[in-house]
């Protein structure tokens, strides 16, 4: 079947970049950790695409479904797994004592995107429609797990030993600069830092890059190499067949991602980035261009229009999808078609330039408007984004103005629900200053926090670096102290986090055992499910249970077995029955508490799942008299 036969070969496409990544030489220098890090776990994918390669060449009458959509994630890991190739050998070529503490950033730096990457990619893979087995998915959701640690490492850890490494070197050594990782980032040329003679410059810049010599080891980053094009996906008749060799001009690649660009934006050096990437460099602390190594005279990033102009003519020339779905001021919609936002664009992009303006009525106003866009549509989302709204929103975050404040977490929150743009917003550094509003804020500004850090922690890697952001307790707070939709919003967003067993224990430190035993005592409280629910999923953990027990929970739960909703006692038969497994202590609590006669009750009018934990307690009860 042909759906079968491009899955299977998209299989074997990966596992050879996983084999060549293996048997390729290390670095045996600074990096030589980060390179043996790096390398081993992406052995680790061995397994999991030997089984994807295997259903899919077999006969299995799902096979063919489960290939229609693996162009996507096949894809997706592909670019990551050819983004660590590259970094692997810049890597190795990399040697301290001829390089500079730039150079060695960089690296660094490059490092926790491409860990990103490949996490991000994994988590697209269909485990489900592949029939993946239990053994394989336990080793992936291992090696996720550890790369999800090293990104939020390799923000701090690496920085630090990078400048360590440095300062040991002699004077004369430091100020060398490595040739060979250099040439590449030196090719790319200073952008222009002002919009004037914009069509000239434009001209200009199309005429280098048809004319110029474009190093063939710079393959078109959202597309793999000629055999990958052949093996990932099955193009259709109506799709312009791109050439084998397609490349990017090195005018399009951000220095750091090396990347295409989608949002090229301009800092005070007058070099060009990424938007997401160079505000990812800022927020990590340094204050010097990446490629130069100038300081910064500030942090202003402006948008290169006329180089994103100059890129959406070359994708749409080769057919090739900007990210976000725009090109050349159309927006693709749903049904393949395309329509012209080239107006909507515009005026978005005067809203956002006002967003800096030093009229605090201008930026109230401007805010204001971008929140009423973001809240209308998805395109409306899709089109704020792509004009570079989401930093200088995030910025506004910590602004002395409550209405401001107000303005900006809800406009991205409404932003957050388009899928896209969560990434994004994360590549901002959001995060902390969400957290701060959620602190500090108006009660709507601290209710709107709350459901944006819920909606972000969705993504599973998320989960991770809100809860270490200082997130939990506020919640808390918010949970104990704030208004009825506060309190929902944070109930939402805890149970969210939770779900993350290193967040359990934040939650149980910050006191969420006694804010929950409080919802389910208080007669003018309507949110008992909410707070069982949180319970149920905090019962697993050790110190969570003895908190729940301590806090004593127990005789307030049999209560609900006795007199609560449907709900309610299916919820609290399963979190008794998890304080009470292995532990006699409770089980004779409960006993003596007269848990059995609501318990038998149960098994015969609960639900189906209050039932079977019912019988459960019920057979652990009987073992503890038999004794």
């Amino acid at each position: 079947m042909a759906a079968g036969v491009v899955s299977d070969a998209s299989a074997s496409f990966l596992l050879s970049l996983v084999h060549d990544i293996v048997l390729g030489d290390l670095a045996a220098g600074m990096f030589k950790k980060d390179c043996t890090d790096l390398v081993r776990r992406i052995a680790l994918f061995t397994h999991l695409l030997e089984e994807i390669r295997d259903f899919a060449a077999s006969d299995h009458p799902h096979a063919s479904s489960s290939s229609s959509s693996s162009s996507s994630w096949s894809a997706d890991l592909a670019v990551a797994l050819q983004a660590a190739k590259r970094l692997l050998s810049a890597a190795s070529a990399h040697h301290s004592v001829n390089s500079s503490d730039g150079a060695a950033k960089r690296i660094s730096f490059q490092f926790q995107c491409v860990t990103w990457k490949l996490e991000k990619s994994l988590a697209k893979i269909p485990f489900d429609q592949f029939q993946i087995s239990e053994e394989v998915q336990e080793q992936v959701a291992l090696v996720r797990a550890q790369l999800r640690r090293a990104t939020e490492r390799y923000g701090s850890l690496n920085s630090r030993k990078v400048s360590n490494a440095i300062s040991q070197l002699p004077e004369k050594e430091r100020s060398d600069t490595n040739h060979e990782i250099s040439a590449k980032l030196d090719s790319i040329p200073e952008s222009c830092t002002t919009l004037g003679h914009a069509a000239d410059k434009e001209t200009k810049i199309l005429e280098r890059v048809n004319s110029s010599s474009i190093p063939s080891d710079v393959c078109l980053s959202n597309e793999v190499d000629s055999k990958g094009q052949e093996n990932l996906a099955a193009k259709g008749a109506e799709q312009t067949k791109k050439p084998d060799t397609l490349v990017i001009p090195v005018d399009f690649l951000c220095p750091i991602s090396l990347e295409l660009m989608r949002d090229p934006v301009i800092v005070a050096t007058g070099q060009t980035y990424e938007r997401s990437y160079i505000q990812r460099w800022i927020d990590c602390g340094n204050v010097t261009c990446p490629k130069t190594q100038q300081k910064l005279k500030n942090l202003t990033l402006t948008p290169n229009y006329v180089l994103r102009s100059v890129i959406n003519q070359w994708c749409a020339k080769h057919n090739i999808e900007q990210p976000s779905g725009l090109a050349n001021g159309r927006l693709k919609k749903s049904n393949g078609s395309f329509c012209d936002v080239s107006g909507d664009m515009a005026a978005i992009q005067e809203l956002v330039s006002k967003l800096s303006s030093r009229c605090l009525e201008e930026r109230r106003a401007a805010v204001a408007e971008i929140r009423s866009l973001s809240k209308r549509s998805t395109d409306n989302r899709i089109l704020i984004a792509d004009t570079g709204a989401i930093p200088v929103l995030v910025n506004l975050l910590t602004t002395d103005d409550a209405s401001i404040q107000e303005h900006a977490v809800t406009s991205i929150l409404n932003l957050s629900i388009f899928e896209n743009n969560k990434s994004l917003i994360m590549l901002a550094g959001a995060v902390p200053s969400i957290v701060q509003v959620l602190r500090a804020g108006s009660m709507e500004a601290r209710e709107n926090a709350a459901a944006t850090l819920f909606s972000l922690s969705l993504a599973d890697e998320n989960k991770i670096i809100i809860g270490s952001s200082g997130a939990i307790p506020a919640l808390v707070d918010l949970l104990q102290n704030g208004s009825n939709r506060g309190k929902k919003d944070a109930a939402t967003a805890l149970f969210n986090l939770c779900i993350y067993q290193g967040n359990k224990g934040r939650a149980v430190r910050a006191g969420i055992i006694t804010a929950l035993l409080k919802m389910l005592t208080d007669s003018r409280n309507c949110m008992v499910d909410e707070a069982l629910t949180i319970l149920s999923i905090l019962a697993s953990n050790h110190d969570a249970k003895a908190a729940i027990v301590k806090a004593s929970t127990i005789p307030v739960l049999i209560d609900l077995l006795r007199t609560g909703l449907p709900r309610n006692k299916e919820n609290a038969a399963a979190i008794l029955l998890c304080l009470c497994k292995r532990d006699a202590e409770n089980l004779a609590c409960i006993s003596r508490l007269g848990a059995a006669i609501p318990l038998t009750e149960l098994t015969k009018s609960g639900t189906e799942r209050a039932k079977r934990k019912a019988t459960s307690l019920l057979e652990h009860l009987r073992k503890l008299q038999q004794l």
